[in-house]
């Protein structure tokens, strides 16, 4: 409770004055404080003070009732993106563009666990990822829990609804590939070592564990021929049309892997494919500066330059691949991440060498996602335990 206090004004008569504490801004957090003076009176300052902290708790009260999700919403966005890389900006801003017509102009105080519940059913009809839009407006409520400015937060009591693809056997998904075999890799880069720049980027991506925006990072100077390393510490996104280069999201991901002879002279010869491209479009290459020079580029017709590749690059690529190669199995772009590490689990390498190698941040990650090892592992541990009961 604020005190009373007495002081000597310049002209050297008393006079009674206070320090009152005003609480939090209900949006921003801010402390909010006051000082009157002036009052001739002990009693009189007292009634003053009185008057205030009431005027404050009803002004509260009644500001609290009248903030729609969209104030809470753009209070905690402004503050959120500094905390957050550009992408994630991005994305954000694509997945409120469907979350705000949902709850935007309603007060908070009258979002209701039914009305969170419908918002949850409208996004499973349509969005295979509905589940992270739950995320999102679930973390503007609990900003709104935060501030003061609701109770509970009715996200929580919302039931998550069951895709039927999720209740029903899908034969076809129970057939779909998530790797190669090591006797499907070698099949599939056979296919393609034809085709000099297809297959250095494949063997990268099957015997690295490189995500597709890391590959499409890579400069020359972060191959170490000498070392027989390459680093991974940083990914190509897109945003507002223009390709730009960030650090890799966590720590773990930003890592330095090591390569076998065989893929560094793949590389080497694709350095020299690649110089000998430079010069027959006569285009002045910056090779005197590797931390410039993409390992990767396609050319710019209308730059009359080489650029960074699109991020559609490889889907197109493989897309085209298993056109012209009707007999070899088929897997998206990402699949040859889990590839790498199905083959790293058959080689006998350990879940933490695994996580390390692919950049996990959790541990857990890297066993939800690879705990699948190839035919060839499986029969391996048959046998072990077939030795092992031998009497």
């Amino acid at each position: 409770m604020p005190k009373i206090k007495k002081y000597t004004k310049k002209n050297g008569t008393t006079a009674y004055m206070f320090d009152a504490y005003l609480g939090k801004d209900p949006l921003t957090g801010d402390k909010k404080r006051t000082t009157r003076r002036g009052f001739k009176t002990k009693k009189e300052a007292n009634i003053a003070l009185s008057k205030l902290l009431v005027e404050v708790d009803e002004l509260g009260l009644r500001r609290n009732e009248q903030i729609t999700f969209q104030e809470v919403f753009e209070e905690w966005f402004k503050q959120h993106r500094r905390e957050v890389k550009p992408t994630t900006v991005y994305a954000l801003e694509s997945k409120f563009r469907r979350i705000l017509p949902f709850f935007g102009p309603y007060k908070m105080k009258n979002i209701s666990r039914s009305h969170c519940q419908k918002a949850i059913n409208a996004w499973a009809q349509e969005l295979k990822t509905f589940k992270d839009y739950k995320i999102q407006a679930n973390q503007v409520f609990r900003y709104a829990m935060k501030m003061d400015i609701i109770k509970r937060n009715p996200m929580d009591y919302v039931t998550m609804p069951k895709l039927k693809h999720e209740m029903e056997y899908n034969a076809e998904l129970e057939d779909k590939k998530y790797y190669y075999t090591r006797e499907e890799l070698r099949s599939f880069l056979e296919a393609i070592q034809d085709d000099d720049m297809a297959y250095a980027m494949f063997r990268l991506l099957a015997f690295t564990g490189a995500r597709k925006g890391e590959l499409y990072a890579l400069h020359w100077s972060d191959v170490d021929f000498d070392h027989k390393t390459v680093s991974l510490k940083k990914t190509l996104f897109h945003m507002s049309g223009k390709k730009q280069l960030q650090t890799s999201k966590t720590k773990a991901s930003r890592r330095v892997v090591s390569v076998d002879d065989e893929t560094l002279a793949i590389l080497k010869k694709w350095r020299s494919k690649q110089i000998q491209r430079y010069l027959t479009l006569e285009i002045a290459a910056p090779f005197e500066s590797d931390d410039k020079q993409p390992v990767f580029t396609v050319y710019n017709q209308m730059k009359h330059d080489m650029d960074y590749c699109r991020l559609a690059y490889l889907n197109e690529k493989l897309e085209q691949i298993y056109k012209n190669n009707p007999e070899l199995p088929q897997i998206n772009v990402h699949a040859f991440r889990h590839t790498h590490a199905s083959l790293l689990f058959a080689a006998g390498a350990s879940i933490k060498d695994v996580q390390a190698r692919l950049g996990h941040t959790d541990i857990q990650t890297t066993m939800d996602i690879y705990t699948h090892v190839t035919d060839e592992a499986k029969e391996k541990t048959a046998e072990m335990f077939q030795k092992y009961m031998t009497f």
